[in-house]
């Protein structure tokens, strides 16, 4: 044994050749923490004395072969000063190099998930050998920074300009065929054969039939490319990915480019130093700050989720009520994760139309080729079209997903649970009613919650699941179950109107009303948010909502918070309405929507509805610069969250940043509405509040918010 840790071991196999196994004893996973950092300097040293190695494979006990670095560190490490960063970097930096230049051939075995600071460690290697069944990459930049292991110096040497800036600017990993197709692996085979063929690479290079010195000093010297050839491969790659990624909201792609574009011509350890200071530069922006914390949060709402979970009943059938686009889109989702699921209607065109629907997803599927025409068909067959309630006898679960009407509501799931056995779960898909209330029409309401999907469902995230008043843990526990199957994200809330997503989300639609009544333009109102990072404007996303849908949340929600979400107006969103204009529905809300080539609707400003909107625009109207826009627009939705933290509709700022973001789009890069505000800074959000409090009581300030600065306290730790 050359060397013996509880994170790495290197051992002796045959005719001199070594493993070196990363084996993070009771982790799932091995990942780049403090302690791997420390031995793998350990391992290195004894390498570096070891004279019997003639040659070394790089093995993984586990599934995955390295995830990373350990992100929870990051947050600490963030916190120090970009020279402090740079340092922090140049240190495990001088290990991977020590490794490079060990006097001996090194092969990666890559068996499962090699990415970031695992990518980088396969590239210190000479030759890469990769599991058909692996995945490679680089991902920093979804984390609003960048390799910082070698990985921008050596892929440029490895794979080229053009590769390395693909792999490293979008952060997309790479499956077998498509790593070995750009060089980025030098080999794939089926796992059961992965450590002979490395062994094998390393005794061709052994014997001198393989030229590794050549293939280290390619990664050693500057990129061979002349500076036209480099002009051009820099100036095509800027233009498609700042094109698909907003420098100014996602920093860390042109901070990646702007390294690689300085250190290509330099010779590693100098091109390193490069890429030390561009990382440490991208660390210290608010994106990563956000969207490590968004990674953080993430990991958090799927651990409690699983927490949640273990009271589940098992689930092998699930049903839902209403085969509409809901229905369909719900049916869809369980059966495309091989959950079998009746769709129940009272009319048969309406199970064809949920039918359609989840044949259209399948066969979208089909043509993009993730899914073989046969495997469409048993996906399909999975779901159980029905005009009654013969087969709900053995259901697990039921899914109420009707008209938002709380009398036919309550009508529906009293039907059905006489006709299911005692301990199935009744679970509503309501956006608004509370569950509390549909509650009482049930003789077993601790078997009843609320699940709400949002639409489109094959591609929104979040299922809130909600707890009413009699709701058991075990109905909770068994709907956030069935969400998890599906292949969705739940965040368990407490009943209320709105529930968690919607009871933000009007008051937000509630400033946007007052802001037209005042005269603000609702196409520069949409244009400012969509530049804030708003995947749409306001006056867009309730034309894709309904401004039908928009009307009746409103007036629940000015029923259950009358202070601060019933306007003393009429708004524009219910003129319109009354006008018979519902967005995209029937093709014209605040905007008109014509179909473009492909068949999908396309807004268009409309003259009729500026003509409309002077029916609720104040005589003297105002005019308000972006900044102002922002202001009230955010102020309202970021109050509500922390009033709902307030009242414990939900549990945790964690929980509250990840629902907006992955319910209703909340730009992922500014991190949610408690992160918004923790960088705003809290005084100067309170006295944000102060400057619009004459507005309502939607932009006074929560008491919360009040006692947390009072205190000095952030929503995430600062240390």
């Amino acid at each position: 044994m050359v060397y013996q840790g509880n994170r790495i071991t290197v051992s002796m196999l045959e005719d001199g050749i070594a493993n070196m196994q990363y084996n993070a004893e009771n982790e799932s996973v091995n990942k780049f923490d403090a302690e791997t950092n420390k031995q793998f300097e350990e391992v290195v040293s004894a390498l570096e004395q070891a004279d019997d190695v003639k040659g070394l494979i790089v093995t993984s006990s586990k599934g995955v072969f390295i995830a990373g670095a350990d992100i929870t560190e990051f947050v600490a490490s963030f916190k120090q000063r970009e020279a402090e960063i740079k340092e922090w970097l140049l240190g495990i930096n001088d290990v991977f190099n020590r490794f490079e230049d060990l006097p001996f051939p090194k092969v990666a075995a890559i068996n499962g998930a090699a990415l970031g600071g695992g990518c980088e460690m396969t590239l210190v290697c000479e030759y890469r050998v990769m599991s058909d069944k692996a995945i490679i990459g680089l991902p920093e930049t979804q984390l609003g920074i960048f390799p910082g292991f070698g990985g921008t110096v050596r892929t440029t040497r490895v794979i080229g300009i053009d590769n390395a800036l693909e792999l490293i600017a979008t952060g997309t990993p790479k499956k077998a065929p498509d790593a070995l197709k750009i060089g980025l692996v030098d080999a794939t085979v089926a796992p059961e054969e992965l450590q002979d063929a490395a062994i094998d690479l390393v005794k061709k290079c052994i014997s001198g039939e393989l030229n590794w010195q050549a293939k280290r000093q390619e990664k050693l010297n500057p990129v061979k490319l002349n500076p036209l050839e480099q002009t051009m491969a820099f100036s095509s790659a800027k233009a498609m990915i700042f094109a698909k990624a907003n420098p100014k909201q996602y920093p860390a792609p042109a901070l990646a480019i702007a390294a690689m574009e300085k250190h290509v011509n330099l010779p590693r350890d100098q091109a390193i130093e490069v890429e030390a200071a561009g990382f440490a530069k991208a660390a210290k922006t608010p994106q990563a700050e956000s969207l490590v914390g968004l990674f953080l949060n993430d990991q958090l709402v799927k651990k409690l989720a699983k927490k949640h979970s273990k009271l589940a009943h098992e689930i092998n059938e699930a049903a839902v009520l209403g085969a509409g686009i809901m229905g369909g889109g719900i049916a869809y989702q369980a059966a495309s994760k091989g959950l079998p699921i009746i769709m129940k209607d009272i009319k048969s065109e309406q199970l064809e139309l949920g039918m359609g629907e989840a044949s259209k997803l399948l066969a979208k599927m089909v043509d993009l080729g993730k899914m073989t025409a046969t495997d469409m068909g048993k996906t399909l067959s999975r779901i159980r079209p029905t005009l009654n309630y013969g087969d709900f006898g053995e259901t697990d679960i039921v899914i109420e997903a009707v008209v938002e009407n709380p009398n036919v509501k309550r009508a529906v799931l009293k039907e059905v649970e006489g006709l299911v056995k005692d301990d199935c779960i009744l679970a509503s898909n309501t956006s608004t009613i509370s569950i509390t209330y549909l509650a009482e029409a049930l003789a077993r309401p601790e078997n009843f919650v609320g699940m709400h999907f949002f639409n489109p469902v094959h591609k929104m995230p979040l299922v809130e699941v909600i707890r009413g008043k009699k709701s058991s843990e075990e109905a909770i526990a068994t709907t956030v179950a069935l969400a998890t199957k599906m292949g969705k994200v739940p965040v368990v809330v407490n009943d209320c109107p709105g529930f968690l997503v919607n009871r933000v989300l009007f008051p937000y639609f509630g400033a946007f009303d007052l802001l037209l009544k005042q005269g603000a333009d609702f196409v520069h109102i949409d244009k400012v948010m969509e530049k804030f990072g708003w995947p749409m404007g306001p006056a867009y996303l309730i034309d894709v909502v309904g401004l039908d849908t928009g009307v009746h949340g409103a007036e629940v929600m000015a029923e259950g918070y009358p202070d601060r979400m019933k306007p003393d107006y009429k708004g524009a969103i219910e003129h319109l309405y009354e006008n018979k204009r519902l967005g995209q529905k029937n093709g014209v809300g605040f905007y008109k929507y014509e179909m473009d080539k492909r068949g999908k609707p396309q807004k268009v400003a409309d003259d009729t509805t500026y003509a409309l909107l002077k029916d609720t625009t104040d005589s003297d109207a105002q005019t308000f610069d972006d900044q102002a826009i922002i202001d009230r627009m955010m102020l309202a939705f970021c109050n509500e969250t922390v009033r709902c933290l307030e009242d414990n509709i939900v549990s945790t700022p964690s929980e509250a940043d990840m629902a907006m973001i992955m319910g209703v789009g909340f730009p992922p890069f500014r991190g949610g509405p408690c992160r918004y505000i923790d960088q705003m800074g809290l005084n100067n959000y309170l006295a944000l509040c102060e400057k619009y409090a004459d507005l309502g009581k939607a932009y006074e300030a929560p008491q919360k918010i009040r006692d947390m600065a009072a205190a000095g306290e952030t929503f995430y730790p600062t240390a």
